[in-house]
């Protein structure tokens, strides 16, 4: 048979409904049988036709069992959230990329810490930082829309209108770094592995599947159980995939330096543990042209210098040392730059305005500890902190107060609950705090002498309603006579500024505070098994909030180890109001059902919110270009380039341009 008569059937072929492919194999059939009676005497002819007729209907059967197990659901490049998607099906690249950007040269990188392993989806271990460009997932999210998926490993997303499933096609031309061509067994491995063995993050996130099924060697189907959670079809997109053929002979869950083979656009290169990180671009990458690929991954090399100290990593950074810094600190970009090459334009600072949800960053308290069990304690500590004092003295007014977790965006809960909050809240009525359902939540005011005594009042009162009263100075229980202390455990030294005075304030209401800074390996085992009474937590938040929240807040993902829900949780009306957030079925519900579980967030006294602010603070010496346009999530340093005529300056000047 020729080779054209063999293989995956046509494209016209593998589409179509089922009545009509049914009436075509009939008809095919009967063609079939008239065609051997008449030519019957030509038996080549005969027996070459009666096969070609024979895989045609095999290609329409097997076609007619994959739009069977599809329900007839057409294909999609990417699917939305809400509405339908920005990007037409033949767009080229984002719009905030430059899909001419030249390739070449080295991006050099500083990094605080350590890491002493090269698996990042398990518990045990500390990572580099960059991993993520080795894998590839089944799709890829745009920085300008709120939550939407466009195939990256898949071709084609097949997703019904009820969400009760979601289904891809793979690419025939992605390839592992080896060669070898990525298939759905690669797909449903790793899932099972993940949720198994994998991050408890996992296990929460994709919580929902019922079960993983092939339709055939380049299509899988995710089955979801009874329940409305409207995202979980785009966050299977999130899906990193990886290499069945090369973890079977390994062992999955332990600590490595052995580099995992990936599929992305870098592979890992030079390396040494705890000391820098080097990845280095695949010339000959698979998916160097997809319109979710175009205009990123421009350097050549993208190399990570750790440092143990932050202090030590900026006068390195200006020595030359690296030549990109994203600045997290308001003092140093107040007056850590005056130097003379930022004077004459070789060291750049800019900052890059963004609309994202600012998060939540605040002091947070370890719900374990029976000392915080009562929220009245955790709201009279609130009032300790003086933001308005911190932030001219120390931040040089640089940041806003944060008062909700999903501050700077649509998604906050400002002023009294709306009807539609209430009609969510009104059922919970019994386990909520009752400001949640008449009263705006702002923290505490500082600034000043007056206002803080004011606060000293406040807190004192709300200390002694939950049985902590002052003996000899010291802020004690009650019945039991135990003192009021608590440790702060930090990983930034740079952070003893702003605990110290916090600490000295926190004295005056008789309670005993300690800052201890410990490494981040120590940092990493210690928040894994929730070993602290307070840390300086940061909960990062999408525009379209969904799954995640569970492992953030909800009372499963409280007890497990190396889990997102640091806090520890455990509260049922929080568990009803995070499926309210998941099964919004369009926009403004979702909005509606996320700022209810906000009011019952910031009323529930988790954390001493802190700041954000709206633009990325970045320092970067002169070599590099970047798009005219910046994204609405901020600054997206893979769409930078090395620009040669600038980097030729450099040198002599830069490591990373000799």
């Amino acid at each position: 048979m020729p080779a054209s008569l063999s293989g995956t059937p046509p494209r016209y072929l593998q589409s179509g409904s089922t009545k009509k492919t049914v009436r075509y194999v009939a008809q095919l059939k009967d063609l079939r049988i008239d065609m051997a009676a008449k030519y019957g005497a030509r038996a080549e002819e005969n027996e070459m036709m009666r096969r070609l007729i024979t895989l045609i209907i095999g290609w329409i059967a097997t076609g007619t069992a994959v739009a069977e197990m599809l329900d007839g659901v057409e294909g999609r490049h990417g699917v939305a959230m809400h509405g339908d998607v920005a990007y037409p099906a033949d767009f080229t690249h984002f719009r905030y990329v430059n899909p001419e950007a030249p390739k070449g040269g080295r991006l050099h990188l500083g990094a605080q810490g350590t890491y002493d392993s090269l698996n990042s989806h398990i518990v045990k271990g500390t990572t580099p930082r960059g991993l993520g460009l080795t894998y590839n997932t089944l799709a890829s999210a745009p920085a300008d829309e709120a939550f939407t998926y466009y195939g990256e490993l898949a071709e084609l997303i097949f997703m019904p209108e009820d969400r009760s499933w979601v289904a891809f096609k793979l690419r025939g031309e992605a390839r592992w770094h080896d060669g070898k061509q990525i298939t759905t067994d690669d797909v449903t491995w790793t899932f099972d592995t993940l949720v198994a063995k994998g991050l408890p993050f996992f296990r929460y996130y994709y919580g929902n599947v019922a079960e993983v099924v092939i339709v055939r060697g380049d299509i899988v189907r995710f089955n979801f159980s009874e329940g409305e959670n409207q995202e979980l079809p785009l966050i299977l997109g999130q899906l990193p995939v990886l290499p069945k053929h090369y973890w079977e002979g390994r062992e999955w869950d332990a600590t490595t330096l052995e580099p995992p083979l990936g599929s992305g656009p870098y592979r890992i290169g030079d390396f040494e543990a705890g000391r820098m990180f080097t990845l280095e671009r695949v010339e000959d990458y698979w998916g160097e042209d997809l319109p979710v690929h175009r205009g990123f991954h421009n350097f050549d090399t993208i190399q990570y210098d750790y440092y143990r100290d932050s202090t030590v990593s900026l006068v390195a950074f200006k020595a030359g040392e690296f030549d990109y810094r994203t600045e997290t600190s308001s003092k140093d970009w107040a007056t850590g730059y005056d130097v003379p090459a930022v004077k004459d334009g070789t060291l750049v600072k800019k900052g890059f305005s963004h609309n994202r949800s600012s998060g939540m960053q605040g002091f947070a308290f370890n719900l374990r500890r029976a000392k915080f069990s009562d929220p009245r304690v955790r709201q009279a500590i609130t009032y300790a902190f003086d933001f308005e004092w911190s932030n001219q003295n120390l931040f040089y007014d640089q940041y806003t107060r944060t008062r909700s977790y999903f501050d700077n965006s649509e998604l906050a809960a400002v002023g009294p609950p709306s009807a539609a909050e209430l009609e969510l809240l009104e059922p919970l009525r019994k386990l909520l705090p009752p400001e949640v359902f008449t009263t705006e939540y702002n923290p505490p005011t500082g600034g000043g002498p007056k206002a803080m005594r004011a606060n000293y009042r406040t807190a004192g009162r709300l200390l002694k309603d939950a049985g902590w009263v002052i003996r000899d100075g010291k802020r004690v229980n009650e019945k039991t006579g135990e003192e009021l202390t608590f440790e702060v455990t930090l990983v930034q030294p740079t952070f003893e500024r702003v605990v110290l005075p916090f600490n000295q304030n926190l004295a005056k209401l008789g309670i005993k505070a300690t800052v201890r800074t410990v490494d981040t390996s120590q940092y990493r085992r210690r928040l894994d098994t929730y070993d602290f009474d307070v840390i300086i937590h940061t909960v990062r938040q999408s525009l379209s909030p969904g799954n995640e929240q569970r492992a953030y807040w909800g009372t499963e993902s409280a007890t497990n180890e190396g889990g997102r829900n640091v806090i520890g949780i455990q509260d049922p009306a929080i568990d009803v109001l995070l499926e309210k957030v998941i099964e919004a079925p369009n926009r403004e519900q979702l909005v509606i059902a996320t700022r209810a579980l906000d009011r019952a967030l910031q009323w529930g006294h988790y954390v001493v919110p802190q700041w954000h602010i709206s633009y990325d603070r970045t320092v970067y010496w002169d070599k590099f270009g970047y798009p005219p346009v910046t994204s609405t999530q901020g600054n997206q340093l893979m769409t930078w380039w090395v620009d040669p005529a600038r980097a030729g300056k450099m040198k002599g000047r830069l490591k990373s341009e000799p």
